[in-house]
C-alpha cells in the first residue's frame, strides 16, 4: 500500500509517494515564497501554501500510482487565521522566523511571566513560537477576538490549515507535536492551557482539537485536490519530529539534526527534561497510548545562511559558494554570525543581528564563503554541546537530514567541530518518510523500514584548530549580542 507523504516547508512543499518497503516511487516539489515586509518580519501567503500542496498532489496523482493514505509533516510554529465560513485566510501566514511579536514577549518577560510559561509549556517567551503570532493576527483582524469566540474564525499551525483544506472544512485538528510548539499547550495535561491562552488573550474556541499524531485526521473531500474523496489522512506531525521518526530514533541517547532553512536538533527523552542550557522541552510525537517527550534546540537561520551569502557574493548557486570555500585552507580569521532573524537556541537573543568580524586587507570572498559554512556548523555545535550538558552525558554521534545535509563539505566541518561522527541517511526527505511510516502504523499495516545510512563523516580536525575556530566564533557571538 502506497503512502503519500506531504512535507510542507518554509520555502517549498514536497510530496513523496512511499511504497510498502520504503521505496520512493515518485516525488514532486513546488516553491513557496517568503516575504519580509519589515525588518525582522517574515510571512507567506496561506493561499499560496495551499496551492503548492494541491499542485504537488496533482503531479503525483497524474503518474497513476494508487494512494492508500496520506501522512503530513509541516513547518512548525507558523500560524494561519481563517474565516470558518469561507475557508479564506484573513491575514498572512506568520511564519516561524517572524519577530513581529517580540515586543509582546519582552513585555511579558518584564512582568515576570516567563518562568511559569516555561513550567507549563517547556518554551521560553520568544516570538518564534505561535502564541505571540496568533495574538498579533487577532489584534489586526477587525473584531478578531469576538469573532473567534463565536467560532467564526479558525486558527492553527500549518498542519491544521492543510487538514481543514484537505477535508473541505470537515476537520479542525492538530497533533501533540505541533501543539507543543505553539506555547499554548500544557506539557503535563497535553491540552490547551487556559492560563497561557489568557496571557496571550487567545479565545480557546479558535484553536483546533489536539489529537495523537497517528490519529485518523479525516478523509480527503471530493474536489479538494486531484485525489478522490475518501483517502484517509493517518498521520500529522511537525517536520522536525517526523524527521526524528524517519531516522528511527525513538529512544534516548541518539540525536538528529534537520538542516534546512533553520535547523532543529532533537532527541527523545524518558521524561520531560528541564533545560538549564537554553533548550526546549517538547513532545516528540504521540500515539493513542501516550506521548513521548523530547529535548530540542532550534536555530533560526541555518542552511539559509549559505543561500544568503551566495546571493551577497553574487555567486551562481550554493555549489559555487562551496567550491569557492575550498580554495582557502580556513576562514583566515573571519567569523560570520548569521543572526539575520535574531539568535535562537541556546542563546535566545531576539535583538542580535548579523555580523562579520575578523576581516583584514587579505580577506577574500573565499574566506567569507568558508565562514558561512562554518557558521552553520558552529550553531549546530552550540546546540549539540548544550544538549550534552542537559543530558549529563556524551552523545556518541549525530544523525543528519534535510537539504543542507547533502553538502559534503558542510557535513565534514560539522563532524570536525562537534568531534563526533555525523551520520547521513541515504535520503534527504526524512520528514516525509517519517510521516509515511507513522501513517502506515496508524492504518495498522507494516511501516516502511528505516532508511539506511548513506555516509558517515568522521572528525578529522586537530583539537588546536577546533579550539581556535570555536573561540573565534564565541568572540563574534559576544559582539553580535552587544
Amino acid at each position: 500500500m502506497n503512502i503519500l507523504a506531504i512535507d510542507q516547508g518554509t520555502t517549498n512543499t514536497k510530496a513523496v509517494l512511499v511504497g510498502p518497503e520504503g521505496e520512493i516511487l515518485a516525488q514532486a516539489s513546488r516553491p513557496t515564497a517568503v516575504s519580509y515586509p519589515q525588518p525582522g518580519w517574515a510571512e507567506s501567503s496561506a493561499d499560496d501554501i495551499w496551492a503548492s500542496v494541491a499542485g504537488v498532489i496533482e503531479e503525483i496523482v497524474s503518474l497513476g500510482f494508487p494512494v492508500a493514505a496520506i501522512g503530513l509533516s509541516n513547518q512548525r510554529e507558523s500560524v494561519v487565521l481563517w474565516d470558518a465560513a469561507t475557508g479564506r485566510p484573513v491575514g498572512p501566514c506568520v511564519i516561524w522566523q517572524c519577530g513581529r511579536s517580540a515586543s509582546r514577549c519582552e513585555a511579558l518577560k518584564a512582568e515576570g511571566y516567563e518562568p511559569d510559561a516555561i513550567a507549563r509549556t517547556g518554551l521560553t517567551l520568544n516570538p518564534m513560537f505561535s502564541a505571540g503570532k496568533l495574538s498579533w493576527l487577532l489584534d489586526h483582524t477587525p473584531d478578531g477576538r469576538a469573532r473567534a469566540a463565536l467560532g467564526q474564525l479558525k486558527a492553527g499551525t500549518v498542519d491544521a490549515w492543510l487538514l481543514w483544506k484537505l477535508t473541505g472544512g470537515a476537520q479542525h485538528a492538530t497533533d501533540h507535536s505541533n501543539a507543543s510548539r505553539t506555547q499554548l499547550m500544557n506539557l503535563s495535561s497535553l491540552a490547551w492551557d487556559p492560563e497561557i491562552t489568557r496571557l496571550f488573550d487567545i479565545p480557546l474556541e479558535v484553536l483546533p482539537e489536539i489529537r495523537p499524531s497517528d490519529s485518523l485526521f479525516g478523509e480527503t473531500a471530493k474536489g479538494a485536490t486531484a485525489l478522490p474523496g475518501g483517502v484517509p489522512i493517518h498521520a500529522a506531525m511537525g517536520d522536525s519530529h517526523a524527521a526524528l521518526y524517519g531516522h528511527g530514533l525513538d529512544g534516548p541517547g541518539r540525536i538528529k539534526a534537520t538542516c534546512g532553512t533553520g535547523s532543529s536538533l532533537m532527541t527523545v527523552t524518558k521524561e520531560r527534561i528541564w533545560s538549564a542550557h537554553g533548550l526546549s522541552s517538547t513532545i516528540a510525537w504521540s500515539r493513542t497510548g501516550g506521548a513521548l517527550h523530547a529535548l530540542e534546540g532550534n536555530i533560526s537561520v541555518s542552511g539559509h545562511t549559505v543561500a544568503f551569502v551566495t546571493k551577497l557574493l553574487g555567486l551562481r548557486d550554493e555549489h559555487a559558494l562551496t567550491d569557492l570555500s575550498l580554495t582557502v585552507p580556513d576562514s583566515g580569521g573571519v567569523a560570520l554570525v548569521p543572526a539575520l532573524a535574531g539568535l535562537g537556541a541556546p542563546h535566545w537573543r531576539d535583538e542580535a543581528r548579523g555580523l562579520v568580524s575578523g576581516m583584514n586587507l587579505g580577506t577574500t570572498p573565499a574566506h567569507l564563503a568558508r565562514a558561512a559554512l562554518e557558521a552553520v556548523a558552529l550553531q549546530i555545535h552550540d546546540v549539540f554541546m548544550a544538549m550534552q550538558a542537559d543530558l549529563h552525558g556524551d552523545l556518541p554521534a549525530l544523525n543528519v537530514d534535510g537539504g543542507a545535509s547533502r553538502n559534503d563539505v558542510l557535513m565534514q566541518l560539522l563532524a570536525d567541530l562537534i568531534d563526533r561522527p555525523v551520520i547521513r541517511a541515504d535520503a534527504a526527505e526524512l520528514s516525509a518518510l517519517g510521516a509515511a511510516r507513522l501513517a502506515a502504523e496508524g492504518m495498522g499495516i507494516k511501516a516502511p523500514p528505516v532508511r539506511p545510512a548513506e555516509r558517515t563523516f568522521e572528525p578529522a580536525m586537530s583539537a588546536e584548530a577546533r579550539g581556535e575556530t570555536v573561540a573565534r566564533w564565541q568572540d563574534a557571538l559576544r559582539r553580535a549580542m552587544l
